[in-house]
């Protein structure tokens, strides 16, 4: 009984609960009086439960993580980069995406990769150039928060156009909002989390960045964006879904890995030191 009281005291755990039952509501007075003001409501909520309880779960993993040698992030950084950085990355990557690329083939899915994986790069970079957070932690919560205010805002894109698409479908909408919102943790926040995961660490280790595995990490989350992109292109839903979960998997695997790591890390550097005998 008392792991279960701990474990609904979770912050991320109150976030989801809280954030499930306004949705349901507000869902429900759409379908109930047919008010489109309710639809913007809808739409910002079911694109942000997720991301949102995400990054709160990862916040306060790094504040338990954090060292007395590394400042804690604050939460007013941490919004900010989900929100700031998230709308930077997808404003970036939709006008390069625009003027250059212009079909849908396999090269073209990998070029999206790249180009998106680069533009959600931008604020974490910012804030690893600052150099004041520089724990392994640090720099997933940056990346794990820029990735998800990203999928955010692209799934409130996909949820207006399905609706528009539909002329106002609200269950094609429920779908959109569903699936995107439970696939978010395992697409752009695994992979932008685990390059800066990755960056942060090469840093902290070895005091370079240009590192051979930190190119390899970001080639290998492109790799893994044109994949998830690729599976979506198959008219057959099992091959689709077959797709999403080999990838989802192995990008959420990777993701826990670097956590992992960052945990003993820290556990490492909070051990006191034993003097030399003699």
């Amino acid at each position: 009984m008392t792991k279960i009281f701990a474990f609904m005291n979770q912050r991320w755990f109150q976030v989801l609960v809280i954030g499930a039952i306004l949705f349901f509501g507000t869902e429900q007075a759409l379908k109930f009086t047919n008010n489109i003001n309710f639809v913007p409501t809808v739409i910002l909520i079911g694109a942000f439960l997720v991301p949102v309880t995400m990054v709160t779960y990862f916040y306060s993993q790094e504040q338990v993580l954090d060292k007395t040698s590394h400042s804690a992030v604050p939460l007013s950084l941490v919004a900010t980069c989900f929100l700031v950085g998230g709308v930077i990355g997808s404003v970036f990557a939709g006008f390069i995406e625009y003027t250059t690329l212009r079909s849908s083939s396999i090269l073209i899915l990998f070029g999206v990769g790249l180009i998106e994986e680069t533009t959600k790069l931008i604020f974490p970079v910012i804030m690893f150039i600052r150099g004041r957070y520089r724990s392994e932690a640090d720099g997933l919560l940056f990346g794990v928060s820029c990735g998800m205010g990203f999928a955010a805002l692209e799934t409130m894109g996909y949820g207006l156009v399905s609706l528009l698409q539909t002329q106002g479908n609200i269950g094609t909408l429920q779908e959109v909002l569903l699936i995107r919102g439970l696939l978010s943790p395992v697409g752009h926040a695994a992979w932008t989390g685990l390059v800066c995961a990755v960056l942060w660490r090469q840093r902290e280790k070895t005091g370079k960045i240009l590192r051979p595995v930190v190119f390899s990490v970001f080639l290998l989350a492109v790799v893994l964006h044109a994949l998830w992109d690729i599976s979506g292109t198959s008219s057959n839903v099992t091959v689709n879904y077959l797709g999403y979960s080999a990838v989802g998997v192995v990008s959420l695997t990777l993701l826990i890995l670097r956590l992992r790591d960052a945990r003993k890390v820290s556990m490492a550097a909070k051990l006191p030191s034993v003097p030399p005998l003699g």
